[in-house]
């Protein structure tokens, strides 16, 4: 049965890049994906960009793809990030300047642009801000970046034209991962039952180290091996959408059921209607199989996409 790896490179914008590169160099991957991105951190990107038009995109990108581009002569991981933050297109052409640099130039990269939706917010000052009941209209004076959270479809296109890397913008979290997996095995759009087992795999990826005991250590009550060493997760999914969470027996950590609950249960308001910009992922059918230093992930299901974006 065809299945594919991916590692789970960063976990916010300021991450180390050190678990990542073992991972890229041990861990047997096809993918890996750098979350970087927060509502906090676009915003601020978006400032950058405001001052200076060639900035905006993830302030560590340059020093990540100086440890990255190197090992991707020797090892053929295809590069997933919204590293581009509020600006796609200025990281797209730093970053082929540097794989020609390194003596890529035959690399392909790719951008995905669409969720800013800056130049359309007077369309919105009716809506309702969540925490506040007020309407937007109420911090128009305030507003610095808006975006919407899209979806795989811009990552899957440039997958299909060959992309080596590809760097997006304010995709859902999630989308890092369930791309390659819709694009290698072909899912449909409307098999929701797939997508929802791709986008719990993506959300138990999208922050890093937490998988692997970051969020479980709580010393002396839970204790996490070699916490100063935590590594960062490998997940595997196979066309049917059977997920293994996993991590280099080298890197500290614990991948284990304790630590893949948590890591399940974050930032979750409704485990039987997870929404994102692709499906409605239902985790309340989820069990959880450790074996051998991993995880089986089974249960994880979907319902249709409710037409709305975060």
């Amino acid at each position: 049965m065809k299945k594919i790896r991916i590692g789970g490179g960063a976990g916010y914008g300021g991450d180390r890049i050190e678990p990542a590169l073992n991972l890229i160099r041990l861990g047997d991957l096809d993918y890996i994906i750098f979350e970087c991105l927060a509502e906090r951190t676009i915003a601020l990107a978006q400032q950058k960009k405001d001052e200076d038009s060639s900035k905006g995109y993830n302030e560590l990108l340059e020093y990540r793809m100086s440890k990255i581009l190197p090992l991707l002569k020797e090892h053929k991981v295809k590069i997933i990030t919204n590293m581009g933050a509020a600006n796609p297109e200025a990281a797209v052409e730093v970053t082929g300047k540097m794989a020609e640099k390194y003596g890529l130039a035959g690399l392909k990269i790719m951008g995905v642009l669409g969720d800013d939706i800056m130049d359309r917010i007077d369309d919105y000052m009716d809506n309702v801000i969540l925490e506040t009941g007020m309407p937007l209209r109420s911090i128009s004076r305030d507003i610095v970046s808006a975006n919407a959270y899209i979806g795989v479809s811009g990552i899957v296109s440039a997958l299909r034209q060959g992309a080596d890397i590809v760097i997006t913008g304010r995709v859902a979290d999630p989308a890092l991962t369930l791309a390659p997996a819709v694009y290698e095995f072909g899912w449909s759009m409307d098999d929701y039952d797939k997508l929802g087992k791709g986008t719990v795999m993506g959300h138990l990826l999208e922050c890093g180290a937490q998988v692997c005991g970051g969020y479980f250590a709580d010393p002396p009550y839970k204790a996490v091996p070699d916490l100063w060493n935590v590594g960062f997760p490998i997940g595997e999914i196979t066309c049917d959408g059977d997920i293994t969470i996993s991590k280099l027996d080298s890197a500290g950590g614990i991948v284990s059921r304790e630590t893949v609950s948590e890591q399940l249960l974050y930032e979750i308001h409704d485990p039987s209607a997870y929404c994102t910009p692709d499906v409605t992922a239902d985790f309340s059918g989820i069990e959880l199989e450790e074996k051998e230093g991993a995880v089986i992930v089974r249960g994880a299901s979907g319902k249709p996409k409710n037409g709305k974006y975060k």
